[in-house]
């Protein structure tokens, strides 16, 4: 575990260290004598986390030390989720790689979970983009710009990277693979703890059983308890990237959760105003996530408080794509009706992890998945570049 770790902090945290420590000298990393860069490896960070978990595993005896070493790299070099995720653990796929099920029914679901997956984010990410990149790179944005590029943000990454999933996961059934769902409508949680078990579940679930609960979790003192919370959320936040925004994005989260378990916030009976609170939570972490710099992020908070100019300014309106505010409109109703159109999708587009996939209860899915695939592939045509957002982290 340890040389997985090194190679983690060699590839992704060492020149943020070096650049750290020649800003505390009030130099930089050329007045040092370091004159070289390290390029990021794409999928470090997820294939680093999956050979931890497997280590671990083997070690707490909950998953086999003797498995064959082409079933091992298998798991490592499974490429429908090795850029971007789910994090998956060996013990969840073990007997999937001695046994799985290949059926036309299956394959066709997971193509038509991979073409859901991939209007999200051709559609509906990469069309808010324009919005989140104006108001970010905007020198003195407006409470206007301001708060329209937070929420196209929030809705960019969202589905962006819930995008990314779907595809892995239409990819893997279509390989007969199972992998776990990786987000839960998230944007409808009515406390930071209820936000991360509906989003990014995977690396929730990680953080808990290969950190938050070694720590001690909640069996310790109640202080040390929130201790470990805090501890758990900055380095979930370095994991995201080598940056101070990162760390600060991670206590952030890690200070309301510390608040919820102590107030018993998360227990309670809540209603909107938990939603709203909820929602101007994680938004003004997304700021200070997107930002590439603090400076950056103090900048948009000025403008969402209105220190700046409340309305859009004549050129910034022009600058907005009309298509861009209808795709954010479409983007705030698809993130708020999530539950109702999986329900009106059926197990055909999210079956039961461990049921059968069954027929088409009617041929409306099937004719609106296909409308996506076309208006997707017309997109993509259209676009010259439509990188993940997620393979930078």
């Amino acid at each position: 575990m340890a040389g997985c770790l090194s190679v983690l902090g060699a590839f992704k945290y060492l020149d943020f260290f070096v650049d750290s420590f020649a800003a505390v000298l009030g130099t930089d990393a050329a007045g040092l004598g370091v004159h070289w860069r390290i390029l990021l490896p794409i999928g470090i960070s997820f294939y680093i986390f999956q050979s931890i978990s497997y280590l671990v595993d083997t070690y707490r005896g909950d998953a086999p030390g003797d498995v064959r070493l082409i079933d091992f790299a298998a798991f490592i070099a499974l490429f429908p989720q090795l850029i971007a995720g789910p994090i998956l653990r060996y013990k969840d796929l073990a007997p999937q790689f001695q046994h799985r099920t290949h059926s036309a029914d299956m394959f066709t679901a997971g193509t038509m979970r991979f073409f859901v997956g991939l209007a999200k984010k051709v559609l509906l990410a990469d069309a808010v983009a324009p919005i989140a990149d104006l108001a970010f790179t905007s020198p003195d944005p407006s409470m206007a710009l301001a708060w329209l590029g937070a929420v196209a943000y929030a809705l960019q990454l969202y589905f962006d990277f819930s995008g990314y999933s779907d595809m892995a996961i239409g990819l893997g059934m279509m390989l007969g693979f199972r992998f776990q769902e990786n987000f839960d409508a998230p944007y409808i949680s009515r406390s930071i703890t209820e936000f991360w078990r509906r989003w990014h579940i995977s690396l929730s679930v990680w953080l808990r059983d290969y950190l938050y609960i070694p720590l001690g979790g909640n069996r310790v003192s109640r202080r040390r308890t929130y201790v470990n919370l805090m501890a758990v959320m900055v380095l979930g936040g370095l994991w995201h990237g080598a940056a101070w925004t990162f760390v600060i994005w991670g206590f952030w989260h890690g200070l309301w959760l510390a608040y919820e378990r102590a107030t018993g916030f998360a227990a309670r009976d809540l209603g909107i105003g938990a939603l709203v609170r909820t929602l101007l939570i994680v938004l003004a972490g997304w700021v200070v996530f997107r930002a590439p710099d603090v400076a950056t992020a103090v900048g948009v908070f000025a403008g969402m408080a209105g220190l700046n100019d409340v309305a859009l300014a004549p050129q910034t309106a022009l600058a907005l794509p009309a298509e861009s505010l209808m795709a954010l409109v479409l983007a705030i109703a698809v993130a708020a009706l999530t539950p109702t159109i999986r329900r009106f999708a059926g197990t055909r587009l999210t079956p039961a992890p461990d049921g059968p996939v069954g027929v088409l209860d009617t041929v409306v899915p099937t004719v609106l998945v296909g409308g996506l695939a076309l208006l997707a592939a017309l997109r993509l045509a259209e676009q010259s570049f439509s990188p993940f957002l997620y393979f930078q982290f």
